[in-house]
Order: C-alpha cells, then structure tokens, then sequence
C-alpha cells in the first residue's frame, strides 16, 4: 500500500461511491489516498472543524474516511497521514468523528485519543425542515494532539 495525493474531486467521487453512510463533505482543505499500485483504496478528506466552537485557526479536522472493504491497515495508514500532514502545516491539533458503534481501531492504532461524546440528534427544526439522509446517533470524539 502506498500513499498518494489526490485531487478533492477525485476524492469527492470515491468517497460518494464507497462511503456506508455519508456523502462526501462540501469541500476541505485537501485530501489524501492509498492505493494498492493499481487503483485507490482508500481516501481522506481534511479540512476545517465542523463544530464552529472548535475552529480556532489550530484545529484540522478529519471530515471523511473512506477504504474500500477489505484492505488491511488503509484507515490507519490514512489517519497517521493526516496528522503528520495537518501537523507539518502548523496545526496542533487533529479531531474526527465516529459513530457510536464503531470501535476506533485504526484510531488507535494511528495514536488518536478518544476524548468524549459528541453530537446526535436531527438537525430538523420547525423552522427549517430537513431530511437526516445520515445517522443521527451520538458520535465519540477522537483527537491527535
């Protein structure tokens, strides 16, 4: 498995075609593949930190991580990238979401801390209806300081 860059359109598209349950975020900063020689396997898109709180100018944000079904180590090879590549940037710190039913194994073995929960919940109001099209359970909270 090698790693390589990868335009956001490019990785727009993967993520659309193989991501369980979400479409691929509106936009990023950059993105990051694996690839098995022959085709990618795998991408990661990082940009800004959704929650505005967060968004301090030191923050990144992991916002999509897509593999292909299969692939040994891809997860953890794209999040120790990620950081070494947010971290070459100047940032101090690397966050990404989880659901709750995922166990963070490529996590932590790429050295990321589960801080907490986070999130849930519809985001439909009355307001300003909105169809969830994605899971709305609690999320953990994982970090690379």
């Amino acid at each position: 498995m090698i790693l390589q860059p990868i335009s956001l359109k490019e990785a727009k598209v993967f993520i659309d075609k193989y991501h369980r349950h979400h479409k691929a975020p509106q936009g990023a900063k950059f993105a990051i593949a694996v690839s098995d020689g022959n085709e990618v396997v795998g991408v990661a898109t990082i940009g800004r930190p959704v929650a505005r709180m967060l968004d301090n100018g030191w923050t990144a944000e992991v916002t999509r991580l897509c593999t292909i079904d299969g692939h040994k180590n891809v997860a953890s090879m794209l999040y120790g990238a990620a950081w070494r590549a947010v971290r070459a940037m100047g940032y101090k710190r690397l966050i990404t979401y989880i659901l709750e039913s995922e166990v963070g194994t490529s996590l932590i073995a790429a050295g990321y801390k589960e801080i907490g929960k986070a999130g849930g919940g519809t985001w439909n109001r009355s307001n300003r209806p909105r169809v969830d099209t994605h899971p709305i359970s609690q999320k953990k909270l994982f970090e690379r300081p």
